[in-house]
């Protein structure tokens, strides 16, 4: 299977391009986790910053208190990473051809490690950058209610758009605004995805009312 990620930040339509994803045929994305690959982010950095820390052979001997951190197994640990991610988080169905998630918490100051880190979990992933009018997604329920809205999603965004340019090729940018307003735009990410655009799909997913209202919800 391949790998696709939305990264975007809260209000910003990411629910509606997910839904318009999920409609190409072998896609299932995920929704949100609250970041929960961070966390297993954090165990691999441990074990590897660990191991390097040790000597290797005093730390391999039962009389050390760090006895067995010296052989924490890289390659072994992305697989089990992946197997948890596909069984827990993504759960792939059958004919699933296409998997991932769409997150809007990518502001950690090591971003760039970390989605290396999601790179070698998941090899040859992609990311799918999703933006939206800064004012109208600060003047939203979500953010109101939050210290200087406006400021930190204009932070968010630059330090999203900042990390994805390490991405290379491996990363493509879609505006809300552009796609709402016409969903042609969309044949660019499609072609970039390797998938057939078909406008009448897109045009019925954008029809149907997406995400929910509800506290701190605009």
């Amino acid at each position: 299977m391949d790998h696709v990620f939305v990264m975007t930040y809260g209000r910003s339509g990411s629910t509606l391009l997910m839904g318009i994803l999920n409609s190409i045929p072998g896609w299932l994305l995920r929704g949100e986790n609250r970041h929960a690959m961070r966390h297993l982010y954090d165990f691999h950095r441990s074990g590897l910053r660990e191991r390097a820390r040790v000597d290797a052979a005093r730390a391999s001997q039962p009389t050390h208190p760090w006895f067995g951190i010296e052989g924490y197994p890289e390659q072994a640990s992305l697989e089990h990473i992946r197997a948890l991610a596909e069984a827990t988080l993504l759960r792939p169905e059958p004919g699933t051809r296409v998997t991932g998630y769409k997150e809007i918490r990518w502001y950690d100051k090591d971003l760039p490690d970390y989605l290396e880190f999601l790179q070698q979990v998941f090899p040859g992933a992609r990311f799918v950058i999703n933006t939206r009018n800064l004012a109208d997604v600060a003047a939203s329920n979500y953010w109101t209610h939050k210290d200087d809205p406006l400021g930190q999603v204009t932070r968010n965004e630059a330090a999203m758009l900042a990390a994805a340019e390490g991405l290379g090729d491996a990363a493509y940018r879609v505006h809300y605004d552009d796609y709402v307003a016409d969903p042609e735009v969309l044949r660019g990410l499609f072609d970039w995805l390797g998938e057939h655009f078909d406008p009448d799909a897109v045009r019925a997913v954008m029809a149907t009312p997406h995400s929910s209202r509800g506290k701190h919800r605009g």
